[in-house]
């Protein structure tokens, strides 16, 4: 059985909840990569931050992200994946929330994260086309 923690990359640097939106920034460049985990100061999932976030909900609203904070943009409770769980149920995971990135958790640690590319890497064209399909609806 083929469980999260064989697709996920693992040990993702997460922004923390206080720094701005300038840092997650950079953070993303020197990453080359397009989200980040928000973790707070007990290195505890907040939430997930992307670029478009940074752009629609504080640029085009006028804020400014040399003040605005990574937390202040984490909404709710963040859809997470259990490290051992069956692959099946990530893929069902990003389907049914449509996200594109799912964190990866073991008991309370926050330990990988799977993405649209680690899914298209390692599972059939089939597995991937419908995930990619389901995620993308609107």
């Amino acid at each position: 059985m083929t469980v999260a923690r064989d697709l996920m990359t693992p040990d993702p640097t997460c922004v923390k909840e206080y720094q701005t939106l300038v840092d997650a920034a950079r953070m993303m460049r020197d990453l080359d990569v397009g989200a980040l985990p928000i973790c707070g100061n007990d290195d505890r999932l907040k939430g997930m931050l992307t670029d478009r976030d940074i752009v629609v909900k504080c640029l085009a609203e006028g804020g400014d992200p040399s003040t605005a904070t990574a937390g202040s943009l984490a909404e709710g409770k963040p859809v997470t994946i259990g490290a051992d769980d069956d692959i099946r149920e990530a893929l069902e995971v990003m389907q049914q929330y449509q996200v594109r990135r799912l964190p990866v958790i073991d008991g309370h640690d926050l330990v990988g994260i799977i993405s649209q590319a680690d899914v298209a890497r390692e599972l059939s064209a089939a597995a991937t086309g419908e995930t990619v399909a389901e995620i993308s609806e609107a």
